[in-house]
């Protein structure tokens, strides 16, 4: 097993199940699926179960209690139920390009993390896309988008297949080379050796914090946005909190200033 692929998920079947097709369509197959449930009633569990077949490895489906926003405790006991030395995070609202596994694995490097981005669909593409949409591949394809609506613009250029484009674009783009929840990987030991994530933080810039951290304990990143493609759902967030997503950025500015480490609030709570 080469690495374990963690993807949060709370309430959302129809999500998380054309996510899952990406998966088992990927051109690796030697890795394993960890589900990151914050909680969903039992009809996420049946649809991992009807996936189970699906995959070389069996799917770990880690779950707590419903009780409101818990993504990085959920999270932090993902980690610990992975059974690999590489762990690659997403969410179940991003449908994986087919060497999306392969790109990260690719990349991979000690003393590195991996910082990918996501294509953006409007609801209406989002509902719209198949099964066979997924497995053919037609959903990453530029002209296929068009026709189902999908207005020009710049950011298509991140849908490239191209690989030396794609490389050029990752060194070209100005964004930063954060750890972003959605699409990043790393080795299991440098996320444990900053405590992994903070458990106190709600909606709001928690992934970074994450990464912001592991830059302090000397990590480097690579910035891949443009190679490992995946195809962001659309939905609601009812979880945002103006007044929590202040207290994150008061946190991450706390840990710049002092520049810190580990979170004390993390997967051990005697750190």
């Amino acid at each position: 097993m080469k690495v374990s692929i963690i993807i949060t998920t709370y309430n959302s079947e129809e999500w998380l199940r054309k996510v899952l097709i990406g998966y088992s369509v990927q051109t690796e197959s030697e890795f394993e699926i960890v589900i990151a449930d914050d909680g969903s009633t039992s009809k996420t569990k049946e649809l991992i179960d009807g996936f189970s077949s699906k995959f070389k490895h069996p799917i770990v489906h880690v779950w707590q209690e419903d009780n409101g926003f818990q993504k990085p405790k959920i999270l932090n006991k993902a980690i610990l139920a992975s059974n690999s030395d590489y762990l690659l995070f997403t969410d179940g609202d991003c449908i994986p390009r087919k060497d999306f596994v392969f790109t990260h694995l690719f990349f991979k490097e000690e003393g590195y993390f991996l910082s990918g981005g996501y294509f953006k669909l409007p609801m209406s593409i989002s509902n719209s896309i198949s099964e066979n949409d997924i497995i053919n591949q037609e959903c990453f394809d530029i002209s296929w988008l068009r026709k189902q609506g999908l207005k020009f613009n710049f950011k298509l250029t991140k849908l490239t297949h191209n690989k030396w484009i794609a490389a050029f674009m990752n060194w070209l783009t100005p964004t930063k080379r954060s750890w972003n929840g959605h699409n990043s990987s790393g080795f299991k030991k440098d996320i444990l050796a900053v405590n992994g994530f903070n458990e106190v933080m709600k909606y709001g810039g928690l992934d970074r914090e994450l990464g912001e951290r592991m830059f302090n304990n000397g990590m480097l990143s690579k910035q891949i946005r443009y190679s490992a493609i995946c195809l962001h759902l659309d939905h609601a967030r009812g979880y945002f909190s103006q007044e929590e997503w202040d207290k994150n950025l008061a946190i991450r500015a706390f840990n710049r200033k002092h520049n810190i480490t580990k979170t004390p609030n993390g997967i051990n709570k005697n750190e």
